[in-house]
C-alpha cells in the first residue's frame, strides 16, 4: 500500500489527512456515509477534495468549466486520492485521471447536493405525493451546472444502496447513494450518465449481506427479456394531437356513451413474417385502421408493462412504469396512443396492482425485508399465481401504485385502466383454506386496507383526470364496486359483468333441445343488470387454458356453431351494458388463443368467418348509431321485457329505449326452428324496420327474415306484430317513424 503526503496542492497547505480506516471503508464499500468523506469538504481555512477512482495513478482536479484546481495525492493504491484545491466555496468538481498513457475524465457525484427537498419528504411521509413518478427512479437533470441523471429509490431497511450500471462498471463503490432518513429514500445525482445506460440498484441488507441486484421499481424503460436491467430514459416527448378526443371524454357521461372495446394482446394480434413482434409504429399502421373500420370505440391492451415471462401475458410485471421493450421504446407507445386518439379510439390498459412476481431482480424483499409485500405468507403470498401480494396497509406502497395509475394517464394520455384481479384484493381468504389467512381487525374476511386503497386510487384518478375511466375485474357480488366513494362505493367507473359471461356461455354450450330447461340462465342477469355500471366481457380468460375459442364452445354442427355465435353476439350487443370482445373472436377463430403465435387471419378467406367479422362490424356501428342501444346501458329505464318467459321456444325479446329516441326491439330465437308468424308485442303501431338480422346471407346465414320490415297493429288493446324468426338468430327492429 502507498501512503504519499497529500500536501501537493497549489496553495501549499497541508490538510488533515483522512484516517486509514475510513479510506479502507470507502474502498471496501462499507462506509456508512461516503458523502461525508468524498468530494470537496472544508478543512481549516481551505477546502480539501477526496475521490475514489479505481485504476488511477494520478488525478487532477478541475472545475466544471475546466479550470485546474489542484493535483490530488494518492493515499491508497486501490485508487483513493486526497488533497487541497484552490476553492473558496464548495462547488462541483471534475477529475482528470491518468494511468500510464491512458487518461479519462469524470465528474464527482459526491460534489453535488441533494435533489429532493423537505417538501418531498413531507408529502412522501404523508402519502399525498402525487408526482412521485417525476421524483423517483432515474430522471435526466441539469443539476448545479452539470448534466446527468438523478436516481432515487425507496429502501428504508438497507444498510447501503448504490446505483450500478455500465457507466461505472457495475461497481457499487462508485455511486453510493445518500439516505434521506425521514423517508428511507436513497438518492444521488450521477453526472455524465447518458440516456440508454443500463442500471440496477446494489443493495446491502441491514445484516450486511448483499442482495441480488434490483431493477428500478420506477424505471421508465427496461431491457428486452431475458435481460433484466433498467434503462435510463429521457423525459417522454410527444407532440399530442388529441385535444378534441380528450375534451370530449372529459366532459361526457361515460355511462351514456357507446363503449365497445376490442381486447388485444399486442404481442400476438399479428406478427412479422419471421415471427418477431411488431413495433408500436407497425402496430399503429395495421391495428388502428382495423379497429376503426370494425367500429370499436376502444382498444384494451393486456398489460404492456415490462415483464420477464411471455406466457404470463404481462400479468406478472416487474416494471410497472415501463412499457415493455418487446415493441420498442416508450415513445413508440405514446405515438400509438396519439394515433388512436386522432381517429377517436380510446386506449385502455390492463393494470395489475394486486400482486407481483417473485423474480430476484423485482420487488420481492427489495431491501432485504418484506417491503412491498407482507412478511406473513398468509397475507403476502398468492397461492394461485405464486406471486407476492402488495401490502396495501403501507403508505409508501399505496403511493407507488396510485402514482403509477396517474403516470399512465398523464404521460401516455390513457383513457382507462382495467384493474385486474380485484376480487383477490378484496377478500383475505381468496383461494385460501381455513387457517391459511389472517382476519381483519373486526374478525372478518374483507381486506379493509385494499378497500381503502381502491377508494383512494379511484378518487385520485378521477380528480386528476376527468376523462379517465377505471374498470374493475371483480368476479363476486361485492356491493357498490362502481358507486362513488362518498356513497360507500369503491369508486370504479365500471365493473366487468362476469355473471353475464358465465351464464350466457353456459347456456350456449347446451344443445338447443335442452335450452328450454335453462331459460332462466339468460333472464336472471336482468335482476342485477343495473346494480353496477357493467361492461359485458367476452375476454381472453374464456379462450385459453383448454377452454377453447368461442366458436368451439357453441353447440351443434359447424353451421349451428356459427349461427349460435352470430345470434349470441347480437344478443349481447342488444343487452344493457358496454361491450368487450377479445381479438380473434370477431372472426370466429377456431383455435384456442396462444400468446406465442399470430391470430389465424387466413380464416377471413372463408365466408362463415368473414361473415362473423362483418356482423361484429355492423353490430358496432348499429350500437353506436342508435342511442336506444347505448344511452341507458347503465339505467333501468333503458330496458323493457317484451317476451321473457317463452322457454318452450327459447325466444327472448326486449325493448331498448332512450329519452327522445326511437326504441329498438331485440328478438332472439335460440333454437334451429324457423318460426313464422311469431307474435311479438311492440309499443307502437306502424311499420318497424328490420335493422339487423344475424341470419342474413352476407353474414353466412340462411337468408331467412322479414323482407326488411314488419307491421305492428293494435288488436284488443295490445299492439303486436307477426314476426318471422330465423333459426338460431337475433333480429333488431326499429319503428320507421
Amino acid at each position: 500500500m502507498s501512503q504519499s503526503p497529500a500536501s501537493n496542492g497549489k496553495n501549499g497547505q497541508t490538510p488533515s489527512e483522512l484516517p486509514l480506516a475510513e479510506i479502507e471503508a470507502i474502498i471496501s464499500g462499507s462506509h456508512a456515509n461516503p458523502f461525508a468523506v468524498l468530494g470537496p469538504h472544508k478543512s481549516g481555512s481551505g477546502i480539501i477534495a477526496r475521490c475514489f477512482i479505481p485504476g488511477a495513478e494520478n488525478v487532477t482536479v478541475t472545475a466544471l468549466d475546466g479550470t485546474i484546481l489542484g493535483e490530488l495525492g494518492l493515499r491508497h493504491e486501490a485508487g483513493f486520492f486526497e488533497g487541497p484545491v484552490t476553492l473558496t466555496t464548495l462547488k462541483p468538481l471534475r477529475y482528470r485521471a491518468r494511468r500510464g498513457d491512458a487518461e479519462w475524465a469524470l465528474t464527482d457525484p459526491y460534489s453535488f447536493g441533494p435533489v429532493l427537498g423537505p417538501m418531498d419528504d413531507y408529502f412522501v411521509r404523508e402519502g399525498s405525493h402525487l408526482r412521485l413518478f417525476d421524483k423517483m427512479g432515474a430522471h435526466p437533470l441539469k443539476h448545479e451546472g452539470a448534466e446527468g441523471f438523478h436516481f432515487a429509490v425507496w429502501a428504508p431497511n438497507a444498510k447501503r444502496v448504490s446505483v450500478v450500471g455500465d457507466f461505472n462498471n457495475w461497481d457499487g463503490r462508485r455511486h453510493v447513494m445518500r439516505l434521506r432518513v425521514d423517508t428511507g429514500i436513497w438518492e444521488i445525482f450521477a453526472p455524465d450518465v447518458l440516456p440508454g445506460s443500463t442500471y440496477k440498484f446494489e443493495i446491502i441488507g441491514k445484516d450486511g449481506v448483499p442482495l441480488p441486484l434490483k431493477a428500478d421499481p420506477y424505471a421508465r424503460r427496461a431491457e428486452l427479456r431475458p435481460q433484466t436491467a433498467s434503462l435510463t430514459a429521457p423525459e417522454l416527448v410527444q407532440e399530442w394531437e388529441d385535444e378534441a378526443h380528450r375534451k370530449f371524454w372529459a366532459e361526457c357521461d361515460h355511462r351514456r356513451q357507446p363503449i365497445s372495446i376490442y381486447e388485444v394482446h399486442a404481442g400476438s394480434w399479428r406478427k412479422r413474417p419471421d415471427g418477431t413482434f411488431l413495433s408500436w409504429d407497425e402496430l399503429a399502421a395495421e391495428l388502428i385502421p382495423y379497429v376503426t373500420d370494425m367500429g370499436f370505440t376502444h382498444i384494451e391492451f393486456l398489460p404492456i408493462t415490462e415483464h420477464p415471462f411471455d406466457p404470463s401475458w404481462g400479468y406478472q410485471t416487474t416494471g410497472l412504469y415501463a412499457p415493455t421493450a418487446r415493441f420498442g421504446e416508450p415513445e413508440g407507445f405514446a405515438r400509438f396512443v396519439n394515433g388512436c386518439h386522432k381517429v377517436g379510439i380510446g386506449v385502455i390498459l390492463d393494470w395489475v396492482p394486486a400482486h407481483f412476481p417473485t423474480d430476484a431482480h423485482g420487488l420481492r424483499e427489495f431491501d432485504g425485508t418484506a417491503l412491498y409485500e407482507h412478511a406473513d405468507p398468509r397475507q403476502g403470498f398468492h397461492p394461485d399465481w405464486n406471486t407476492a401480494i402488495y401490502n396495501f396497509g403501507r403508505i409508501e406502497v399505496l403511493s407507488y401504485l396510485i402514482n403509477n395509475a396517474l403516470y399512465w394517464a398523464e404521460k401516455f394520455h390513457l383513457d382507462g385502466l382495467r384493474v385486474d384481479a380485484v376480487a383477490s384484493m378484496l377478500y383475505l381468504d381468496y383461494s385460501r383454506k381455513e387457517g391459511e389467512w389472517v382476519p381483519n381487525e373486526y374478525g372478518g374476511r374483507e381486506n379493509l386496507e385494499a378497500v381503502r386503497f381502491l377508494q383512494k386510487l379511484n378518487s385520485a384518478s378521477y380528480a386528476s383526470h376527468a376523462g379517465l375511466m377505471t374498470i374493475a375485474e371483480e368476479s363476486t357480488s361485492w356491493p357498490k364496486v362502481s358507486h362513488p366513494v362518498h356513497e360507500g362505493g369503491l369508486g370504479f367507473g365500471f365493473k366487468w359483468n362476469m355473471g353475464f359471461m358465465h351464464d350466457t356461455l353456459s347456456y350456449l354450450k347446451r344443445e338447443p333441445v335442452h335450452r328450454k330447461f335453462h331459460h332462466n340462465e339468460l333472464t336472471f342477469g336482468l335482476i342485477y343488470a343495473y346494480s353496477e355500471n357493467f361492461v359485458l366481457p367476452l375476454s381472453h380468460d374464456e379462450v385459453v387454458h383448454g377452454k377453447g375459442s368461442l366458436i368451439a364452445k357453441m353447440a351443434g354442427d359447424d353451421w349451428q356453431k356459427f349461427a349460435n355465435l352470430r345470434a349470441y353476439y347480437a344478443f349481447m350487443w342488444g343487452y344493457p351494458g358496454k361491450k368487450l370482445l377479445f381479438m380473434g373472436q370477431e372472426f370466429a377463430q377456431w383455435s384456442e388463443w396462444s400468446e406465442a403465435r399470430s391470430l389465424d387471419w387466413n380464416l377471413l378467406h372463408y365466408h362463415p368467418h368473414e361473415g362473423v367479422r362483418r356482423l361484429v362490424r355492423d353490430l358496432n356501428f348499429t350500437y353506436r348509431s342508435k342511442p336506444a342501444l347505448h344511452a341507458r346501458d347503465c339505467e333501468g329505464e333503458g330496458f323493457e321485457w317484451l317476451i321473457a318467459d317463452d322457454s318452450d321456444n327459447s325466444v327472448y325479446a326486449w325493448l331498448r329505449k332512450a329519452p327522445g329516441e326511437k326504441p329498438v326491439a331485440v328478438i332472439t330465437n335460440f333454437t334451429p326452428v324457423y318460426r313464422e308468424n311469431y307474435r311479438v308485442p311492440l309499443p307502437k303501431e306502424g311499420r318497424w324496420r328490420e335493422i339487423l338480422n344475424t341470419d342474413a346471407e352476407i353474414y353466412g346465414g340462411s337468408g331467412k327474415g322479414n323482407g326488411g320490415r314488419v307491421q305492428a297493429v293494435s288488436a284488443g288493446g295490445t299492439i303486436s306484430a307477426e314476426v318471422t324468426l330465423p333459426p338460431l338468430a337475433t333480429i333488431m327492429l326499429e319503428p320507421e317513424t
